[in-house]
């Protein structure tokens, strides 16, 4: 069978992807720093990161497939990244609340052993929550957004947060399961076969 191997260090995507394939697949987080690409729309700058970030593991590897993803939320145009910080997580949490946004994930599978890359977007469409400032400020102070694109965590305490969403729902917590899916099968690679190495 095909050895799987995740760039990413992220939790949430480690478990999707175990959702997806189980649990044989190598985790090999990319050292890519992810600089600033000025004159890029949002879906190319994320497509950009997921590609680098692919090769730069592939070339620890001979053989197998790499998956590496890069997430944001993008509202207004704007790339709302992980806020890093308790103040930057209330503005960006007061800058949604009411509004429609959009998740985009830059999604890059490679392929070693054909040297096919297929790198796709997906995009999901949010409505978050008209939320008041004492909720913003509680759910900050769980911690749970500092780390999250967009300071939510659609998959945690965040769920409160979000109203509806219109497209793959696993996208917005950090890797697109259906296209990913569709990009292993046309690598000759089904999600139902036993045996991932």
């Amino acid at each position: 069978m095909r050895r799987i191997i995740l760039a990413s260090a992220s939790p949430r995507r480690k478990e999707l992807l175990k959702q997806l394939i189980g649990e044989k697949f190598l985790v090999y987080p990319s050292s890519y720093e992810e600089p600033p690409q000025p004159g890029l729309n949002p879906e190319e700058v994320l497509l950009k990161h997921s590609v680098e970030k692919a090769r730069d593991v592939a070339k620890h590897f001979n053989s197998g497939i790499v998956i590496s993803a890069d997430t944001s939320v993008i509202y207004n145009g704007e790339i709302l990244g992980k806020p890093g910080s308790p103040e930057n997580a209330e503005k960006m949490l007061e800058k949604v609340s009411g509004r429609e946004i959009q998740v985009i994930t830059g999604l890059t599978v490679l392929d070693l052993d054909s040297m096919q890359e297929i790198s796709e977007f997906e995009s999901t469409n949010v409505w978050m929550a008209k939320i008041s400032k004492e909720q913003i400020s509680a759910y900050v102070r769980t911690g749970e957004p500092l780390d999250k694109a967009g300071a939510f965590a659609a998959q945690g305490k965040g769920a409160v947060l979000v109203e509806k969403v219109d497209g793959d729902f696993f996208n917005v917590v950090g890797l697109p399961l259906f296209r990913l899916g569709k990009i292993l099968e046309r690598l000759g690679v089904s999600v139902f076969e036993k045996g991932f190495s």
